[in-house]
């Protein structure tokens, strides 16, 4: 056999099928052709409450456009005794039709909402008297949650976060807030820092809770209008967010455990701000 004749070492053998086939290793037609269909997705400008107290407090908020609303039969019962004016006309559906929708492990108490988001209100509009609190990246939707609900039993004004870096105001952080979603305005802030110097401008008194703060919290001679401002649990307030307040103070625990939980660390300091500001 000549060496014109001989095959190339490391040349492959086409797939059978004739000269024409394609190789295994080739693609044919367009690369979208050969994708799976994407995972049905909730559209981004809607917002999904379920559970009784979220339903039922955004039922009750003339702010929140409700688009759909679902119900089993014992919920909808439960609206009429209470006299509870449901705004649209319910979808009646079995536990199992939310349960489908939201996970088996969601406690939704057989309600479930699809609304529009409430309008982001201008930061540099909000009440100059009380307490507003300032989310430095807190990404942990239960604990914004939680947050939101101290923030509603302690009359906070609104809450300040970051639009990138925060949890969407739906789903579990709806459910956590417990209705406080509808009772404490969400300000979304394309850049922290610079929220908080206008803050400043406005004749905030900008106070950064940290462990490593120079100063005791019950210590500090607190002003109204007062921003506390608090970082993501572990990372704490990052350095240009420290940069920018006014302050920047701890909260001294009496026991073996010195941190606490950011969203017991919230309405911790909340009370302290409400008893010094004399708001209580």
């Amino acid at each position: 056999m000549s060496d014109r004749d001989r095959k190339p070492r490391f040349q492959k053998d086409r797939p059978k099928g004739g000269s024409g086939a394609p190789r295994r290793w080739e693609r044919k037609g367009k690369p979208d052709d050969r994708r799976r269909e994407p995972r049905t997705r909730e559209p981004l400008d809607l917002v999904i409450l379920y559970g009784w107290h979220t339903v039922t407090a955004a039922l009750a908020n003339p702010k929140r456009k409700i688009r759909k609303l679902f119900l089993t039969e014992n919920a909808a019962r439960r609206l009429t005794e209470e006299n509870i004016e449901l705004r649209v006309t319910p979808e009646i559906v079995r536990p199992q039709t939310i349960d489908q929708r939201l996970g088996p492990d969601a406690v939704h108490q057989g309600l479930l909402a699809e609304a529009d988001h409430l309008a982001s209100p201008d930061i540099r509009k909000l009440p100059r008297d009380g307490v507003v609190l300032v989310l430095d990246q807190i990404t942990d939707p239960h604990n914004v949650g939680a947050i939101l609900r101290s923030a509603a039993a302690f009359a906070v004004k609104a809450v300040v976060t970051t639009a990138r870096h925060s949890p969407e105001a739906t789903g579990v952080l709806a459910k956590s807030a417990s209705g406080a979603l509808e009772m404490v305005p969400l300000v979304l802030v394309q850049n922290l820092a610079r929220a908080l110097n206008e803050l400043n401008d406005e004749g905030f008194m900008t106070v950064g809770l940290d462990s490593e703060g120079s100063e005791n919290l019950a210590a500090v001679e607190l002003q109204s209008p007062l921003a506390l401002v608090l970082g993501a649990e572990g990372k704490g307030l990052r350095q240009l967010t420290r940069e920018t307040c006014s302050v920047v103070a701890r909260m001294d625990m009496p026991g073996e455990i010195k941190s606490l939980n950011v969203s017991n660390a919230a309405a911790l300091a909340l009370y302290i701000g409400n008893t010094r500001l004399k708001i209580m």
